[in-house]
């Protein structure tokens, strides 16, 4: 087939990636509601692995189909677009406020595991099914730690509410088997369609993981961030990111070793040491006054126009 072609096909993978998620948190989080699981906990287990659903499938799609660079490149790519592109946009738009808690614990959390995926990864330049079972156990750990803090709260979301009220589960269980093969169907083709572009262009698989893949999977995050940006409702955005970076390497990767060990490349060694490096500058910029402003959000962007530079070399 030619470009034009596997272009069409790539925006077509990424359209069922996102619809799909949407639809399977819709569905999933309905259900559970209407169970009477409380919203706090649909949101840090449901939602929150709805939203890596398309790092997911494309991460073990690509794994089992052995390109192995756009897995690791997707997960890597998607962090640090997370934080230097989607965060560095919304405080573009907005200033940003930071929970306290995100700041003294999740941020360090966010650098610590990449730390340790880095670790992982360099050491023998495979992430193995036992390295893979330690990263979902600190999911599991961190899940705990998101539970107990929702417990000081409560979240309620009476739109949810209202559209599990009106849906009836034969309707609900539907939409979450049509999110589920969408999900599916999408990385599938978003894979291949991101494989055969790379072999045009004679990209390696990682470039096109961090690049486009990573844009790719990471348009729910950027939509949903700089939409509630623009409506003044951008307060959360940096604990959704910082969830998100999160659930990336402990659930994406996790999971994806598990089912067969994935290769991390020597090449990565600067992908991983950015990816670091944007968590940190995070830190430091909301550190002293638990804001997000302007300023930040340009040097972000600046910081990924480099790396893209670099990228590009």
């Amino acid at each position: 087939m030619g470009l034009l072609t596997q272009v069409l096909l790539l925006v077509v993978g990424f359209v069922l990636l996102v619809k799909g998620a949407d639809w399977f948190v819709e569905g999933a989080a309905s259900i559970a509601d209407k169970f009477g699981i409380p919203q706090i906990v649909i949101g840090l287990t449901i939602v929150a692995m709805g939203t890596s659903a398309p790092e997911a499938a494309v991460s073990i799609s690509a794994a089992l189909k052995g390109s192995a660079e756009i897995t690791i490149g997707n997960v890597l790519g998607s962090n640090i677009l997370n934080i230097l592109i989607i965060l560095g946009l919304t405080s573009v738009i907005r200033t940003i406020f930071v929970q306290r808690t995100t700041i003294h614990y999740e941020i360090p959390m966010v650098i610590g595991i990449t730390v340790l995926l880095a670790v992982m990864g360099l050491h023998n330049h495979v992430v193995s099914r036992l390295e893979g079972v330690i990263l979902m156990g600190c999911m599991v750990i961190y899940m705990m730690y998101l539970l107990r803090l929702a417990k000081r709260g409560s979240i309620d979301n009476e739109e949810l509410d209202e559209f599990a009220e009106k849906s009836s589960m034969a309707k609900l269980i539907f939409l979450v088997i049509i999110g589920v093969a969408a999900i599916v169907w999408g990385s599938d083709i978003a894979v291949n369609a991101a494989t055969a572009i790379a072999r045009i262009f004679g990209m390696s698989e990682r470039f096109i993981g961090l690049t486009i893949v990573a844009l790719g999977t990471s348009l729910p995050e950027l939509v949903t961030s700089v939409t509630a940006a623009l409506k003044g409702n951008c307060d959360i955005a940096v604990g959704n990111i910082v969830g998100s970076n999160l659930f990336n390497i402990m659930f994406v990767v996790g999971i994806t070793a598990i089912i067969t060990p994935v290769v991390y490349a020597p090449a990565f060694k600067i992908d991983s040491a950015v990816a670091v490096g944007a968590v940190v500058l995070l830190w430091l910029c909301v550190l002293r006054k638990q804001t997000l402003n302007r300023l930040h959000g340009i040097i972000m962007l600046l910081c990924y126009g480099g790396y893209f530079a670099y990228l590009m070399v």
